[in-house]
């Protein structure tokens, strides 16, 4: 029996499924509501990388993560890094989380995104992550709502200045 843990996440947003598509696979797109430098190959085995800290390859990133399915304007897949407070937990190579972003076209200018966090350890050792990861979860999506709404995204887990 597997102890994992998923986490879920939804939001319905007022624009078209292509543009909300584009918003989770397109890099310049990523970087204005997600992380402000993303590296995104939208195929499957491209990279899905979000640097947190603009410039720093080394701290607060998703490097080396992949996609592992992609079904154009219905889901993606990725593996998944957790912050640097977890790094121990959540980012060893062979024991990465995956997220699965689906959507869902609820009229012509209406999208529906569900996002499951999945393979976090049933075990106290995890339940941090798991809290930080339900909070930073609800902020990317409203930050991707209202960037596609109004413009103005709120890009996620920036350091305090």
């Amino acid at each position: 029996m597997r102890n994992d843990k998923t986490i879920i996440s939804e939001v319905t947003i007022n624009t078209p499924l292509n543009l909300v598509w584009y918003a989770w696979t397109i890099s310049e797109r990523v970087a204005e509501w997600f992380a402000p430098e993303a590296v995104v190959e939208a195929k499957e085995g491209g990279a899905y990388e979000l640097y947190f800290i603009p410039g720093n390859k080394t701290c607060m990133n998703t490097r080396g993560c992949k996609l592992t399915k992609l079904i154009k304007e219905k889901e993606l897949h990725f593996t998944w890094k957790g912050p640097d407070q977890f790094e121990s937990l959540m980012n060893n190579e062979n024991e990465l989380t995956t997220v699965n972003v689906s959507l869902e076209s609820l009229n012509e200018n209406s999208t529906k995104v569900i996002v499951e966090h999945s393979g976090f350890k049933d075990n106290n050792d995890w339940i941090e992550a798991i809290k930080w990861h339900q909070m930073a979860w609800s902020g990317v999506l409203d930050s991707l709502k209202s960037t596609l709404e109004k413009g103005e995204g709120n890009l996620c887990c920036q350091p305090v200045k």
